[in-house]
């Protein structure tokens, strides 16, 4: 066997720590800026927040295929890179980019015409205009939101990830003051409530990928790759390779976020004070979410790498030591919600009911920090051996076979056979159908990691 260049396990556990810290702390921005949003909206109102519950859900789950789409291109990236293939990059990159263009092309059109749907999906009356209104003010953003993540995910695959933490937090600081301006109306602004928080994320939506592509022309650790130096057109070979890679993995993204944004949708059926509590309870949980979800990314590039090198003992190390982190990391935040969750929920209202309901519902979340973290590493880890079509299999069976049917009884009933319990019946469900992810997820890991084949010397057979 040949001398491995990979690290031991402790050295994989730091320099996956290092390289996961400034995605955590990028990943954490994104998160606070949905925060920030709630905030706003719960003070302005509890007829804004609820629509903004709303309108965040129809906003998050179509955007969920460019993105796991688009995060085929750090496995890609890495994989390049490993193997000492870095002339590939550019090339691939500038493809990468038409793809993206498309999918917020794509997108926008979509979102133009999704409230439609609102009366469809019966939700109260008195949410559907400003629900309306944040949706088709956050929609200018997203064509610029497809590009910016294209370009922080090449970051990513090249083991940089510190861009990602400062332009994520630089676009958290603006959305503070433009956020509650447009919502309020100051400074000879109008109130536009909920629809001037859809526009404020916009905003900044255009400024941030405008950064990062000011960051990678001038950038000297990016130079040899040539990234935006000449104009490439579009090429079908490498973008169908793109997507068939990341398409599952957005399919993946959209069937569990999909568990999520049907049970906002059918809690906005009760009324207010459940949907205003929901956004409140998956605000936070969707905070937490980020840390796990940085720690997966690190994963597919630290596999990718070692996959590029033909190292099976390094991308089984590097899979392992995320494990580990995540389980870290989740244990922090579970306990943040177990012992603090009236304190958190209190943050974000003063309605005494809403409060009290989404303080019930952390508890639920704190409760499915384990294996969420669990599933979305398994596929951080798979996703680095390009293995996405059978794990977009799991979950669609996990997330739709199990929990939202499990969630839909337990929230809404079932006649005389099973009693309504409102929204936490709905999180019953969704922590049935993440651990039932986590379980079949890593076992498809395990499984497949023993199979990739090692760089040997010439003339030498693994024997297996």
């Amino acid at each position: 066997m040949s001398e491995s260049p990979t690290p031991r396990f402790r050295d994989e556990l730091r320099s996956s720590a290092r390289l996961a810290a400034p995605l955590i702390a990028g990943h954490i921005s994104t998160g606070l800026i949905g925060l920030v949003d709630a905030v706003i909206a719960g003070h302005h109102g509890t007829a804004t927040l609820a629509a903004v519950s709303v309108g965040t859900a129809l906003f998050w789950l179509p955007l969920l295929v460019p993105m796991g789409t688009l995060i085929a291109v750090p496995a890609s990236v890495s994989q390049l890179d490993g193997a000492g293939r870095r002339d590939e990059i550019g090339p691939l990159f500038r493809q990468a980019l038409w793809l993206a263009l498309t999918l917020g092309l794509a997108m926008f059109l979509f979102l133009s015409a999704i409230p439609l749907a609102l009366e469809a999906f019966g939700i109260a009356p008195e949410i559907r205009p400003g629900a309306t209104a944040f949706v088709h003010g956050i929609r200018w953003g997203v064509p610029a939101l497809a590009v910016f993540l294209c370009m922080r995910y090449l970051c990513d695959g090249l083991h940089y990830t510190i861009p990602t933490m400062v332009v994520g937090f630089g676009g958290l600081v603006l959305l503070v003051p433009a956020g509650y301006a447009l919502t309020f109306g100051l400074g000879g602004l109008p109130a536009l409530g909920a629809g001037g928080l859809g526009l404020a994320s916009a905003l900044i939506m255009w400024l941030q990928a405008l950064a990062m592509a000011g960051y990678l022309i001038r950038a000297r650790r990016f130079r040899d790759l040539q990234l935006l130096n000449r104009y490439d057109p579009p090429r079908s070979a490498p973008i169908r390779d793109l997507l068939t890679v990341g398409l599952p993995i957005g399919i993946t993204w959209l069937l569990e976020g999909g568990l999520f944004v049907a049970t906002a949708l059918v809690i906005g059926r009760l009324g207010e004070v459940p949907a205003a509590a929901h956004q409140i309870a998956i605000n936070v949980a969707s905070l937490c979410f980020m840390v796990p979800m940085a720690l997966a990314e690190t994963t597919t590039v630290r596999v990718g790498h070692a996959v590029g090198r033909g190292d099976r003992d390094g991308l089984r190390r590097a899979a392992f030591a995320g494990y580990v982190l995540v389980l870290m990391t989740q244990l922090l935040t579970g306990s943040a919600l177990l012992f603090g969750n009236e304190a958190i929920a209190a943050m974000y209202t003063s309605d005494a009911a809403v409060a009290a309901l989404a303080a019930s519902l952390l508890l639920l979340a704190a409760a499915f920090q384990f294996p969420d973290g669990i599933q979305v590493l398994s596929v951080g880890a798979l996703r680095g051996l390009k293995d996405t079509r059978v794990p977009m299999l799991l979950a669609a069976v996990a997330y739709w076979g199990i929990g939202m049917p499990l969630g839909a009884v337990l929230g809404l009933g079932l006649g005389d056979l099973v009693p309504a319990y409102g929204p936490r019946g709905m999180w019953v469900g969704l922590t049935a159908g993440l651990t039932v992810a986590a379980v079949l997820l890593g076992l498809r890991f395990l499984r497949l990691s023993r199979r990739v084949p090692m760089v040997l010397p010439v003339g030498v057979t693994d024997g297996g």
